[in-house]
This record gives C-alpha cells, structure tokens and sequence, in this order.
C-alpha cells in the first residue's frame, strides 16, 4: 500500500519562501500558499535572483526587471504582498557563506516559523538533472534556518540589529522526490493557475502551447498525482523537515 501523505501543521502564522528565481514558487506550491494566506497567515517570498538570464532572447538588463514586476504580480494573486530579491546572479548561485548569511538575515528580519524552499537534490526524481541555482539556494536554506539563531553565526547581523531567530520550526521542500507532508490544493489550485500565469514572457518561450492551457495542464496534473497520496484530495506535496 502506498504510504499516505500527512498534513502539513497548521499551527503557524508565519513563513518565508525563499527559492532562486521567479517562477520557482509558481511551478511548486502557489496552490498551497494561496489557501495559508486565506487563512490569515502571512508569506514572504525571498528570491536570490531576479532570473535575468532566463531567456535567450532578453538581454539581462531587460529580462531581470520584467521577470520582477511578473513575480510580484504572481505573488499578488495568491495574496503575497512582500517580494524581496537578493540580486544574486541568475545561473551561477554558489552555495556558501555569503549565500547563508543571506537567507539568515532575512530568516531573522521576518521571524518565520515556517521556511519553503525548493528541491536541493541533484536530481528531480533521479531523471532530470536539477539546476546548480536551485541545489545551492535549497541547500543554503535548509542550512539558514539554523544558522538565524545562532547569535555566534554571523554576529554582524546582530550589529545590523537583526537579533536571532530560532522560531523555525520547520523547513518544507516543495518539488521533493520524497514528500511526506501536503496541503489540500482545491481552494488555491485556480488562482495557482493564474499566479503562474503571470509569467507569460517567461512561459511564452517555454512552450509553443496556449500559456493558460500549459500551466493548467501542468499544475492540475502535478495535484492530481499526488491525490493518490492524500485522501484522493488535489495536494501539493513537501517534504517536511522538523527542526
């Protein structure tokens, strides 16, 4: 029998997601973001790029503001209003301590008990290989949430006046292989359709298909396959770490 997956706790107010380019959230948990933000709680999205060189034919120059404004719209539909970008350099994201440092202070300025990252593995599913930007900021991450709270880790911080953090409760990882936990994705499934919508310039070149049929097929077939796990309820999976 296939093993069922868990809810995801419910007991939170707040949480910080923080992946390495815009889209990253939309094609991995924007159905589940939208149903915690109908709840009263409040995300964050914290991004290390602004996914400048995400397409072929835009110069970086030109791509990395659009590709900005369309995530802060997307996240508007799912009802994130606070977007932060680190500007770190799309593609070549290096996992280590500058990155770390990063993702602490913002760990420690929005106080989450909940942290959202993306797949960090090598590979999604052992077929495709995963991106070098998506491992470092997912790997840093999980590292982050434990370092926020450390006074003796990256004590500038504190001299910035970004005390400690250690509120995190628990680092979910959307696009994991091995999911454990979901999120029922009836209520938010639409309005994921649409926050991943708003990056059409993005999707336009992805795809020859019709954007909004493309991004329905995809998100609606990824909920679906996970509904086999949860109660025959539409979900999005993660893989919860409890710390």
């Amino acid at each position: 029998m296939t093993e069922q997956l868990k809810p995801m706790p419910e007991d939170w107010r707040r949480a910080l997601a923080v992946v390495a380019h815009p889209d990253d959230l939309e094609y991995g948990c924007a159905a589940a973001v939208a149903g915690w933000t109908d709840a009263g709680r409040e995300v964050t999205y914290l991004l290390a790029t602004r996914g400048e060189a995400g397409i072929d034919t835009l110069e970086p120059e030109e791509c990395g503001p659009l590709r900005e404004r369309e995530q802060r719209a997307s996240a508007a539909v799912v009802g994130v209003s606070r977007v932060e970008f680190l500007d770190h350099r799309d593609g070549v994201v290096e996992y280590g301590v500058p990155l770390r440092r990063d993702i602490a202070a913002a760990i420690r300025r929005y106080r989450p008990e909940l942290v959202i990252t993306l797949n960090h593995r090598d590979t999604w599913g052992g077929v495709a290989w995963n991106t070098p930007d998506h491992r470092a900021v997912g790997r840093a991450t999980l590292d982050a949430a434990a370092d926020a709270g450390n006074r003796w880790i990256f004590p500038e911080l504190g001299e910035r006046g970004l005390d400690p953090w250690d509120g995190v409760r628990w680092v979910a990882v959307a696009g994991s292989s091995t999911p454990t936990h979901a999120v029922d994705a009836t209520a938010g499934l639409e309005r994921s359709v649409r926050s991943l919508l708003a990056h059409r310039t993005y999707i336009e070149v992805l795809t020859d298909e019709d954007p909004e049929t493309y991004c329905r097929t995809f998100l609606a077939g990824n909920a679906e396959a996970a509904a086999e796990r949860f109660g025959g309820r539409p979900a999005v999976p993660f893989e919860l770490f409890a710390r």
